[in-house]
């Protein structure tokens, strides 16, 4: 049980889910960071956004200019609201709407609020031994890498992405199994690790463009399918309910879903960030009040 009166590292990264639900979390915490006021709060965040270094940019401007300060447990979607459902944090960062709706019909959160999207992708060896580059739908894909048998690597532990796959392999009408349709052993470490050992191996994965992005440099897999809506990436908040867990700190995560939902702080630093590096951003700004906004509903 996660105490709120002991030290709290600035990168704490918890990636172990075991089948079943064994997950074990240990946080510390530095005790002058509650002491003063309660302005501290810990948010459960799914690791795409933390690899590629968003939740850190969002947590470090925002504890400038309001001094709250903002820590993260990193997890895949499925745990990380496993961790929410304890009561351990009070904010979650997640990106299954699945599991999020199911979250909050529950009672453990109170609302699902937009913040930001981008996209998966499908990508391979440049050999294609499937078939499927420049297909526009993933589905049509996914029914080539069947029909082939040829190798497809899967996170395979409950995650945003992982529930992203196994929707479009569902679209597409079938459930993978056999030889060919692998599930990567540390899946729950993240997507970096997973791209890594499909590039290592030379299979095909669906992942995160932002993942792709960052490793394009590290890795020889090439994207060979993408920009088909099915494929879109949609990131939520979810505060943790505090009339459940009544140790939530809702006023400062009021604040900071404000901060982060609001066109002239979180959402600006979303729309640009990735730009200096990748000449493109990584992610989207997706709150209502950024569409409003520009003007869109």
């Amino acid at each position: 049980m996660i105490e709120r009166d002991i030290p709290v590292e600035k990168e704490i990264q918890c990636r172990k889910w075991l089948w079943g639900f064994l997950f074990c979390l240990t946080i510390v915490f530095s005790e002058s960071s509650l002491a003063q006021n309660g302005k501290f709060i810990l948010m459960a965040s799914t690791i795409g956004p933390i690899d590629a270094g968003i939740v850190n940019v969002l947590e470090d401007q925002f504890e400038k200019e309001t001094g709250i300060r903002v820590r993260h447990v990193g997890a895949g979607t499925g745990a990380a609201l496993k961790i929410a459902e304890k009561g351990n944090v009070d904010l979650v960062m997640v990106h299954a709407k699945s599991l999020e709706e199911k979250f909050t019909s529950d009672g453990f959160g109170t609302e699902r609020i937009p913040l930001m999207y981008n996209d998966f992708v499908i990508v391979g060896p440049a050999k294609d031994p499937a078939g499927i580059k420049g297909l526009n739908k993933a589905t049509e894909a996914l029914r080539k890498i069947s029909a082939a048998g040829a190798a497809f690597i899967s996170r395979g532990d409950g995650s945003g992405t992982h529930v992203a796959e196994m929707e479009l392999w569902a679209k597409a009408g079938i459930k993978p199994s056999g030889a060919w349709y692998k599930i990567y052993e540390k899946g729950a470490e993240g997507n970096v690790p997973t791209l890594r050992y499909t590039d290592q191996q030379q299979y095909y994965t669906v992942i995160d463009r932002a993942t792709y992005l960052s490793m394009r440099t590290q890795i020889k897999l090439v994207i060979l399918v993408e920009k088909d809506e099915a494929l879109l990436n949609h990131i939520s908040l979810i505060p943790v309910n505090a009339r459940k867990f009544p140790k939530v700190n809702k006023k400062d995560v009021q604040t900071f879903v404000a901060w982060l939902t609001s066109p002239e702080k979180g959402q600006k630093i979303i729309r640009d960030f990735g730009k200096d590096k990748f000449g493109a951003p990584l992610f989207f700004p997706n709150s209502k009040e950024w569409m409003k906004a520009q003007g869109m509903k």
